[in-house]
Formats: structure tokens, C-alpha cells, sequence
């Protein structure tokens, strides 16, 4: 029979190895940044108004898909070469996912290949609809860049424009634009050591 003493209940609960000391990833990482919860930050108040989503009803477009001569340098850039003026709306409208060379490069070589951008530059068009909920005028997407490519991309341009983007400094550019207004302060030592 067994017996429960102490002593041997003591013997045998005893750990098998010593404590060792913290292996390298017991430890936690470091935290970094700006603390969410710090008081001396001030903040604008005002939201920035470009890079908003907009829902509601459908808004109509701020200029209409002829009026191409209201923006003249524009109309020219894109009469000669769209894929600027393409990768200008695409970097803005995919939040700077891709750059301006690379969304404009891709769209020459489909115009190069299959002389057909538009079925690739009409799903922007539709990007951009869906972001500032606006009318799908005059009639569908796909079919506005496919009767008239070079006026759907000005008024995307325009429409961006008249959003408040400036087309030239990029997504990257036009964020920090956005976010001038956020001032911070440098964090104040409280308690700190004196001799």
C-alpha cells in the first residue's frame, strides 16, 4: 500500500531541471511609435477632404465627358499620350498601390499589343465611380471608354482634379499634402531624473 506522506509527495513533485533563463522570443518586442493614449498631441480637426470615400446617392460627374477643352493641356497630354494621363488617374485612384509608371506602362503595352486599353481602363473609371459615388453617365463604363477613351480619361483627370488632387505630385505628394494640417508635439518627460 502507499503512503502519502509529505516527504514523498515532495520528492517526486519536484522539478526535473533547474529554471532556465528566457530564451529569446520568451521576450516581448518592443513597442514603437507614438503613443495612442498621449495627451500632448494636437490633431486637426478638419478631415481630409481628397482621400475620403464619399456614399449617399449618386452625384452627377463635375464636368461632363465633352468638355475635354476646359483642361487644354490635359486634353493635349492625353491626345498624344494617354498613358501618362492614365497612370496619373490610376495611381491616385488605387491609393498608391501602383505608381504612375507602372499602371502608365502597363496601359501601353495593352494599346500596343491589342490596340484595346479601354477594356483595362474602364474598370478605373468604375474604381473612381464607386469612391465618390457618381452617376454611371452617360451609360455604362465599359462602353464610355470603348466609344470614346480619350474624353473618359479627361474627365477622370478633371473629376480628380476638382476633388482636390493635384494630378502631378502623385498619391504619396498629395497624402502628405492632406496631412499638413496634423501637428505634433514633441513628447513632454515627466519625472525625470535631477542632480
Amino acid at each position: 500500500m502507499y503512503s502519502s506522506k509529505p516527504d514523498d509527495y515532495q520528492k517526486y513533485s519536484s522539478p526535473m531541471f533547474p529554471p532556465q533563463p528566457p530564451n529569446q522570443f520568451d521576450i516581448p518586442p518592443l513597442a514603437t511609435g507614438i503613443p495612442v493614449t498621449s495627451t500632448n498631441q494636437i490633431y486637426s480637426t478638419t478631415p481630409p477632404t481628397a482621400l475620403q470615400i464619399e456614399s449617399g446617392p449618386p452625384v452627377p460627374w463635375s464636368t461632363g465627358l465633352c468638355d475635354c477643352f476646359d483642361d487644354v493641356p490635359n486634353c493635349c497630354l492625353t491626345c498624344w499620350c494617354p498613358c501618362i494621363t492614365f497612370g496619373q488617374i490610376a495611381e491616385i485612384i488605387d491609393r498608391g498601390s501602383t505608381s504612375c509608371a507602372t499602371s502608365g506602362a502597363i496601359y501601353a503595352l495593352i494599346l500596343c499589343v491589342t490596340g484595346c486599353p479601354c477594356f483595362f481602363s474602364c474598370f478605373h473609371r468604375s474604381k473612381l465611380r464607386r469612391q465618390y459615388t457618381l452617376q454611371e453617365d452617360p451609360c455604362n463604363d465599359c462602353l464610355v471608354h470603348c466609344s470614346s477613351e480619350l474624353c473618359a480619361l479627361c474627365q477622370e483627370y478633371r473629376e480628380l482634379k476638382f476633388r482636390g488632387f493635384d494630378m502631378s505630385i502623385g498619391w504619396q505628394g498629395n497624402l502628405e499634402k492632406q496631412t499638413r494640417g496634423v501637428t505634433t508635439l514633441p513628447p513632454t518627460v515627466e519625472g525625470g531624473m535631477s542632480r
